[in-house]
């Protein structure tokens, strides 16, 4: 590799790669099983507002009143949002990876990920990833989302490192072709193994050895 095009920054999704998905289907078709709602209204609500939520224009608060409280509950507010927040949980494996190609290479780190700020700000420090992520670059931080390629390109700018120093970890597919349509180079996220393997490959091994 020539040395203009070692790696100096990793892009990081959060959603499947650092942690769980914070609400995703599966998340709602759980919350309407354990709060007894019909799926079909509130995935036609979910659908008709999540947009909004992602990209910072509307508060968790207002999400739930379209989607959720929008009529009488036997339920609160309180146990809706806790149900949300505890279907996170972490990729210990992942977490403890990029920590180790961080120090070993001197790479920044950087989150471009499409997350509601009330989640966000609970997944970032409920989980401490601030402690190792040098810039979030949320949706709801900046009013764009993935597939939005501006949002890679406000990445980049952020970052202050040109694309082809930079490789993007994400685990949906076509995420993965914008990123690599705008020259930075991406693997796709199935396990955090196969991960470490394609790391390898490009030069960023970490402290346990080879791949």
């Amino acid at each position: 590799m020539k040395k203009t095009d070692a790696i100096a920054c990793l892009f990081l999704d959060i959603g499947g790669v650092l942690l769980t998905d914070g609400w995703d289907h599966h998340a709602r078709r759980r919350a309407a099983a354990a709060f007894k709602l019909g799926w079909a209204e509130m995935e036609e609500r979910h659908r008709l507002t999540f947009g909004a939520c992602e990209e910072g224009k509307l508060a968790l608060e207002e999400y739930l009143s379209r989607v959720v409280f929008y009529q009488k509950r036997p339920f609160t507010r309180a146990q809706f949002r806790r149900f949300i927040f505890a279907q996170s949980k972490p990729y210990p494996e992942t977490i403890d990876l990029v920590k180790r190609l961080k120090v070993r290479h001197g790479l920044k780190i950087a989150v471009v990920s499409n997350e509601g700020r009330d989640l966000n700000d609970y997944r970032i420090h409920k989980f401490k990833l601030d402690r190792f992520v040098d810039a979030f670059i949320s949706s709801c931080f900046v009013h764009l989302r993935k597939p939005d390629a501006e949002i890679f390109r406000l990445a980049l700018d952020i970052a202050q490192t040109p694309a082809m120093q930079v490789v993007y970890i994400e685990n949906t597919p076509m995420f993965v072709q914008i990123a690599e349509g705008l020259g930075i180079r991406s693997i796709l996220h199935t396990d955090t193994r196969s991960t470490r393997a394609q790391l390898a490959s490009l030069g960023l091994r970490d402290d346990e050895g080879p791949a």
